[in-house]
Parts: C-alpha cells; sequence; structure tokens
C-alpha cells in the first residue's frame, strides 16, 4: 500500500484548546471532535485561564468563543497568531462578524458566525487542518533554513582560521573543506567543526 503525504495528514491527531463559557455550546462542540481525530481537547472558561493553558503545553488549534467574560476573544486569538505553530479560530456572533473578520483577518485569524452548524463547524476545522499542515511545512523549512545558516558560519569560520594558521588562501581553505567532506561522506558543517577543534587549541 502506498502512503502519501495526503494520507498521513489523514492520520494526524491535532491537538485543541476550546475557549468558551456556554456549557451547551462546549457539549455540542465536543461531539464534533471525534478522539481519533482530535486529542487531547481541553476546556477552559476564560481568556486568563486559555493563557495559563497554552503555557502548560502546546496547541495545534485554539477555539475561542465570543466574547468571554473577562475579555471580548479577538485580542488573544491576534496574539495567539503571532505563534506560528498555532490556529487560532473566533466564533463570533452574526451582528458582529463583519466587524470582527475584518479586524482580524489581516492577522491569519479564522472566523465562523454563530449559531453554526455541524457542518460549518467540520469545514472550519478542514480549513484549520489544512492551514497546520502550512505552518508545519513553513516550521520545517525553517530550521532546514537555520540549519544552513549554521553550517555557512561554521565553515567561513574554519576556512580563516585554514586561512591563518596554514597559510592558504580562500579558494584552497574552501576546496579542502568540500574535498575532506566529500573523503569522508560527511558535511562540510562537519568537517569545519573538526578544523576549529584542532586549530583552535
Amino acid at each position: 500500500m502506498r502512503i502519501t503525504q495526503a494520507s498521513l495528514n489523514n492520520q494526524r491527531v491535532y491537538r485543541v484548546l476550546l475557549i468558551s463559557s456556554a456549557e451547551r455550546f462546549n457539549t455540542a462542540l465536543q461531539a464534533l471532535l471525534p478522539e481519533r481525530r482530535y486529542s487531547p481537547v481541553t476546556i477552559v472558561t476564560n481568556a486568563a485561564a486559555g493563557r495559563r493553558a497554552l503555557n502548560d503545553q502546546p496547541y495545534d488549534f485554539v477555539m475561542i468563543n465570543t466574547p468571554l467574560p473577562d475579555e471580548f476573544g479577538s485580542e488573544l486569538a491576534i496574539h495567539l497568531s503571532q505563534n506560528r505553530a498555532v490556529v487560532p479560530l473566533l466564533f463570533v456572533g452574526r451582528d458582529h462578524m463583519d466587524d470582527i473578520h475584518n479586524q482580524v483577518a489581516e492577522y491569519g485569524v479564522l472566523t465562523l458566525p454563530k449559531p453554526a452548524t455541524g457542518e460549518n463547524v467540520r469545514l472550519g476545522l478542514r480549513w484549520m487542518a489544512a492551514y497546520r499542515e502550512r505552518l508545519r511545512r513553513l516550521e520545517k523549512k525553517s530550521v532546514s533554513l537555520e540549519d544552513k545558516m549554521k553550517e555557512i558560519r561554521l565553515v567561513n569560520k574554519a576556512k580563516w582560521l585554514l586561512i591563518d594558521q596554514k597559510n592558504m588562501n580562500e579558494m584552497d581553505a574552501h576546496h579542502f573543506i568540500e574535498k575532506q567532506a566529500m573523503n569522508h561522506s560527511v558535511s562540510k558543517g562537519t568537517i569545519a567543526e573538526a578544523i576549529l577543534k584542532n586549530l583552535s587549541v
């Protein structure tokens, strides 16, 4: 059987934080979050408790049923949008939907009108999953870029050490590191680290 990225995404389990003070809403929403797909599902009743929960553990989705007892909820959602691992969604009364959407859309916060049908919530969850997977790919690219930049810095330091202590020119130092990496089947960063360790003592 061929395993595709799409099938892996279908098996992914998302961690959900629901911030809502409405018990009936919470019960109805929980029924739309099967454990095989969404776990854990943590429910808190106000923004302050939501912030504490987010400090305790990471979540993929944060769903906020506005208004909250201690603040409306849009400020919290905007703050959460700065975390590249979290997808925030606001449930907003239809009377305020356009205003709140215009306020938060530029930050990447999703909005759903309420009362929300089960179909609308399922659609929102699909949006959130797609959004989270896009963020996940960006995280991987970011880590990969950081690793590459780290290797470049190491190689540059090693080159200048070879120039200073082995009387090589920059081109020779560069070729030396490349050749050593090829001969030993390791990265240039690994060779650079060895050069720095041996020549810095």
